[in-house]
């Protein structure tokens, strides 16, 4: 599962981290394997800002799944931070944390600027920036200037996350798994993965290339139902393409009145790998995409309004027996 925290229309942002860790509890439950949250800054709708610590949040919850970053935006910090955090996540939760990068600002380039605050870090050095990552979860050698502490000898999985061939190819050079965002950028998918596995360099941690997508899923009892909540995310990202982020709204009856016929086109090509209906029409749409993809994993988000409505559709979708699908793979 990948999760933003979205903060709700009238909600809290408290409000948000509990129903996460709430909604983490249940995946734990229902066997999922991961549950990922992403690093967004200057968005009134999201609440998982601040990742590693809301990963460590999670992991305090739960006993079982792995919580991980899907992802951290490596060129918003140091690879020395980033090596301490999840190195201490690590030493709290062994064995439990993934650590997704991406090169992307997962902001405004206003508040990207603010982020970095005039430094050199850019994603024109997100390869190099990797490397010197890996190096600070070895092993530290004798007369070693800068250690990662915690850090240096833990094992933290690295991914790496994207929406173009550019991470694929840097995920393919530096043997390491590959997940791509088909969830709001799905143009590249085919062409990304292909490229990915074609140019896979094997390493010891991963001598064979191992890939991962996320779709959004939305199920409810009904085709209807599941439609009708998934306009809250539809809604969301209109309001984000206008300029105007915020919470996430309820859901209506009928999205055409709320937007244009370019912004439905719009709306409907960014998320037309999602995956929403009853549960028949679920399992019907994930097998498509596996069998279509051939990928190792699959990562499943959804933003809905209603809590208890978001529960159910987890609990739907792991009881259409996909989760057990994945991992044969």
């Amino acid at each position: 599962m990948l999760d933003l925290s979205p903060i709700t229309q009238g909600g809290t942002v408290a409000d948000a981290l509990h129903r996460s860790l709430d909604l983490a509890r249940q995946a734990e439950q229902l066997g999922y394997r991961r549950y990922w949250v992403a690093e967004h800054h200057n968005m009134p709708g999201i609440a998982s800002a601040a990742t590693a610590v809301v990963i460590g949040h999670v992991a305090a919850g739960t006993s079982t799944i792995r919580v991980g970053s899907g992802g951290i935006m490596l060129p918003n910090h140091s690879p020395l931070v980033i090596a301490e955090q999840f190195g201490t996540l690590a030493a709290l939760f062994p064995g439990r944390i993934d650590l997704g990068l991406g090169r992307a600002p997962g902001t405004d380039p206003v508040t990207a600027r603010a982020l970095r605050r005039g430094g050199t870090n850019s994603a024109d050095t997100f390869p190099q920036d990797v490397i010197e990552l890996q190096n600070y979860f070895h092993p530290a050698v004798p007369g070693q200037a800068v250690q990662a502490v915690p850090g240096a000898g833990l094992e933290v999985p690295i991914w790496l996350l994207g929406s173009s061939l550019f991470s694929a190819q840097v995920a393919a050079a530096l043997g390491l798994p590959f997940a791509f965002a088909s969830h709001f950028a799905p143009d590249q998918l085919g062409e990304a993965l292909d490229t990915y596995r074609r140019e896979y360099t094997p390493s010891p941690q991963w001598p064979k290339p191992y890939s991962m997508a996320a779709i959004a899923v939305i199920a409810a009892p009904t085709d209807e139902e599941a439609a009708y909540l998934f306009t809250s995310q539809q809604q969301s990202f209109m309001s984000l393409r206008r300029g105007r982020p915020g919470p996430l709204p309820p859901p209506v009856k009928d999205l055409n009145t709320l937007s244009s016929a370019l912004e439905q086109a719009m709306v409907n090509r960014t998320f037309r790998e999602s995956v929403v209906g009853s549960p028949d029409t679920v399992k019907r749409g994930i097998e498509a995409f596996l069998e279509r993809t051939r990928i190792d994993e699959l990562m499943v988000t959804g933003a809905i309004y209603d809590h208890a409505a978001r529960r159910r559709s987890i609990e739907l979708t792991a009881r259409t027996g996909l989760i057990d699908l994945t991992r044969a793979r």
